[in-house]
């Protein structure tokens, strides 16, 4: 399959193969990293807590086959799964509110891909406008607008409070921001065409929470 057809499946790809497809290239890294060649479907799928028929669509989706007597390349699928996922010019990232989860995410992110990079964060503190965090200069928030279009941002983390969430969709939409992950508990109305990702950790931990509670009383029956 040639780069630009890859791209063209892509879009018609399903999220959850997309969040999967991810989570395989993060194992295969960690397979390169110890010396491992080859992988089979079976392995990869142990490593994720699903099935190797999983596995396998996921990899025909995107056009990928291997040699099934060895397994597969795990730096030729890297290599691969990479021009599904990556843009070819890299993509841009800035963040928006640069409290402690924001610089938590700048430290953690930065560095793990090539083609994907924070490159700018912007807040209203007087404390943090003008210094950087893992070597990303935060600007003040009324700069956003020309800030992120000098940097071609595409993509951006909303981490601001939930209080002032609405209000960072106009800047947002204006700048040319074409998805947004939302780390605020605040459902936000932006445009059909920026693909937007709501990430509520309160929701996500008490949803946790209440399965790890049914597993305490089942276990004490």
């Amino acid at each position: 399959m040639t780069t630009e057809a890859a791209h063209t499946a892509a879009k018609r790809l399903p999220e959850r193969t997309i969040e999967r497809l991810s989570e395989y290239r993060r194992m295969l890294l960690e397979c390169l990293k110890q010396g491992r060649t080859h992988i089979y479907s079976h392995e990869l799928a142990s490593m994720h807590g699903i099935t190797a028929v999983q596995v396998r669509r996921d990899l025909m989706l995107i056009g990928f086959s291997s040699d099934t007597k060895k397994g597969y390349d795990v730096e030729v699928l890297i290599e691969f799964i990479g021009t599904i996922l990556d843009s070819p010019d890299g993509l841009n990232v800035g963040i928006i509110g640069m409290g402690n989860l924001a610089q938590a995410v700048t430290h953690y992110f930065n560095g793990k891909r090539s083609r994907l990079q924070i490159t700018a964060a912007f807040d209203i503190d007087p404390a943090k406008v003008g210094h950087t965090v893992a070597g990303v200069p935060c600007y003040h928030m009324d700069t956003f607008v020309e800030t992120a279009v000098r940097h071609n941002i595409r993509v951006i983390i909303l981490t601001s409070p939930s209080s002032v969430a609405a209000s960072m969709v106009d800047p947002i939409t204006r700048a040319g921001i074409r998805g947004v992950l939302n780390f605020t508990s605040t459902p936000l109305n932006f445009p059909d065409d920026i693909y937007v990702e709501d990430y509520d950790i309160i929701t996500l931990l008490e949803k946790v929470a209440y399965f790890a509670k049914s597993s305490d009383t089942s276990s004490n029956r």
